[in-house]
């Protein structure tokens, strides 16, 4: 099996996440700065098998969301990168919200403050809710 791959996409930065190549345990990667997403998506599916790639996209509650142009675009530019893995949108709401809780209650207080453990702390959760709808 390969590995799925979670991306929780921001206009600065975006957090990601990764399963093992059973796809039983999710891990954090780093958050990076979305200017080289690709970049470093193209250096992670080189060294890595990855037959997933999981967007988070909010507004499932049918709102929509500021970012939906954006992750449109980034699912499109995936698409035509990298044709051989399967790109999906999965719901993302309130993944921020559940990251903030999560940094409450087992973080201290230096750590809360750094939003790019957010970012990373919300792709798994993308990822985990992703396994776990399917």
């Amino acid at each position: 099996m390969a590995r799925i791959l979670a991306i929780d996409f921001g206009k600065k930065r975006t957090g990601l996440a990764v399963t093992d190549p059973l796809q039983i345990i999710v891990n954090p990667l780093p958050t990076i700065e979305t200017e080289i997403l690709m970049n470093f998506l193209n250096q992670y599916t080189r060294a890595e098998e990855v037959e997933k790639i999981v967007i988070g996209q909010p507004g499932g509650d049918g709102l929509g969301s500021h970012i939906d142009e954006e992750i449109n675009f980034l699912f499109k530019e995936l698409k035509r990168n990298f044709p051989q893995i399967s790109i999906v949108l999965h719901d993302e709401n309130f993944t921020s919200v559940r990251a903030k809780e999560i940094l409450l209650l087992t973080a201290k207080k230096s750590q809360r403050r750094d939003k790019k453990l957010v970012d990373k702390i919300s792709a798994v959760l993308i990822l985990q809710s992703y396994l776990q709808h399917i």
